[in-house]
């Protein structure tokens, strides 16, 4: 009897010591601090860092600082001919320069009363495809692939996947050339005006870019397959918002969103606020009060039913993931909007026939007009005012912009799994690197383009 009571208590002792070191090594291990930066973040646009408080186990703080020097494009088109601004404001960024030339090429018409032809919407309409072509292109096999494949650069690629390296030249070339064939080149386009366009397509050069465009769809559902087979996920379940089309052409919609809500363009900034970011060269924004995110994955979640008929036969297996709540499947929307932008441009060129316009000459000189079109990384918004045919203000709302906030509370999703793990001092490298190869990865899969997200910042100097 005395003994069995003996070993009770030595049982319990010994259970108890047990919990006290779980629970030791359990406050110990979330309570561990970790500080990680990342001054410049790779294979993105323009220039961003990261830096990320961990105290106790839990994320502090998360703050993406867009590190681009400000441009002011918005103060210096003030006072400039109106029909000339369009030109100036697409030197915001060369990757982005056909969208920043479109919208603010509407946002006049629309504040000078232009009424463009249907060639000049058509004209335009390829232009944009041919942005699309190009710009993702530039990031899926660029940007993207290299996370895919675990190297740092696609230069990186072995010999049996080196064949990929063609195919994206290839793509990106088939882009160019639409590029140049419509709006006379692949940067900066000379041809799309104001009131429409100076030139018309050379139509002897019409046959060789649809069989280019034809012969490149074999390497987009490659590109598509890889992304459709990459098992990365970060799900949060938060709003899209896009320009829907009927034809989903990137231009002339209503702006919906996956709350519901379905508004005109030029209604678009009274559901905005902006929001100040301290510590970075950009604001962002909120839709009706909250994060939101535009973009690739927000324009096929809402609009998929608009996309090209061959491209819905095409990209069926891929497009019966959507919509989708995973960051990662930006990505594959983007290889759908490739294959869109080829099927609808070879649609365009064989059954239309381009022949020399005038350009429309404006019926006022004063007036407001906003522009809004869908750019590679989602709604750009330009709001211009004009008075005696010159820019009196302008408002700008840039995709990269919108999507900051989204972008910051998706890093701090991810980071705060990784602590949920733990963190202690054996593992604080390992947790350190875990956690930048991470969250590079889930910004990289927005495809931001910082350069334009930083142009306009008002700045009230003390």
């Amino acid at each position: 009897m005395r003994n069995h009571w003996f070993f009770k208590i030595i049982n319990y002792l010994k259970d108890t010591s047990q919990l006290c070191y779980g629970v030791i090594h359990l406050i110990f291990m979330h309570s561990c601090d970790l500080n990680v930066s990342i001054n410049k973040l790779s294979k993105i646009e323009g220039h961003a860092g990261l830096d990320i408080k961990i105290k106790n186990g839990k994320v502090e703080r998360v703050d993406l600082l867009v590190a681009e020097n400000k441009r002011f494009y918005t103060q210096a088109i003030i006072g400039r001919p109106a029909i000339s601004a369009p030109q100036l404001v697409s030197r915001i960024c060369g990757t982005c320069s056909i969208a920043h030339l479109t919208a603010c090429t509407e946002a006049v018409e629309k504040a000078l009363d232009i009424r463009i032809s249907p060639q000049t919407l058509l004209s335009r309409k390829l232009t944009m495809y041919s942005l699309m072509i190009r710009d993702h292109a530039l990031h899926l096999y660029f940007f993207a692939l290299p996370d895919i494949f675990g190297i740092d650069s696609v230069l990186d690629l072995g010999d049996e996947k080196k064949e990929l390296i063609h195919e994206a030249l290839h793509v990106k070339e088939a882009g160019n050339n639409l590029s140049k064939l419509v709006a006379g080149r692949s940067v900066h386009p000379i041809y799309e005006q104001v009131g429409g366009f100076s030139m018309i397509p050379d139509e002897k050069k019409i046959p060789d870019t649809i069989k280019e465009l034809k012969s490149v769809k074999k390497y987009i559902l490659n590109l598509a397959e890889i992304f459709y087979n990459c098992d990365w996920k970060l799900e949060r379940k938060v709003n899209f918002v896009a320009l829907t089309t009927a034809d989903f052409s990137f231009l002339e919609g209503h702006i919906c969103s996956s709350t519901g809500a379905c508004i005109k363009e030029e209604n678009y900034w009274d559901h905005l606020q902006k929001v100040v970011i301290p510590y970075s060269q950009a604001k962002g924004f909120e839709f009706e009060g909250k994060e939101y995110m535009v973009g690739s994955l927000a324009r096929v979640n809402l609009n998929k039913d608009a996309l090209h008929p061959e491209t819905k036969k095409s990209m069926k297996k891929y497009l019966d993931l959507f919509p989708s709540y995973n960051i990662f499947h930006n990505n594959l929307a983007q290889a759908i909007e490739i294959m869109h932008s080829l099927d609808h441009s070879i649609e365009l060129l064989e059954k239309n026939e381009f022949k020399k316009e005038e350009i429309i000459k404006p019926i006022k000189q004063n007036g407001e007009g906003v522009g809004v079109i869908e750019a590679p990384r989602g709604t750009l918004y330009y709001w211009l005012g004009v008075n005696n045919g010159k820019i009196r203000y302008a408002n700008l709302v840039i995709p990269t912009a919108q999507n900051l906030i989204n972008m910051r509370e998706d890093v701090r999703e991810e980071v705060t799994k990784i602590c949920a793990r733990g963190i202690d001092s054996e593992n604080k490298a390992k947790c350190e690197m875990d956690i930048k190869k991470r969250v590079e990865r889930i910004i990289r899969a927005y495809d931001p383009c910082m350069s334009c997200a930083s142009h306009f910042l008002k700045v009230r100097w003390r």
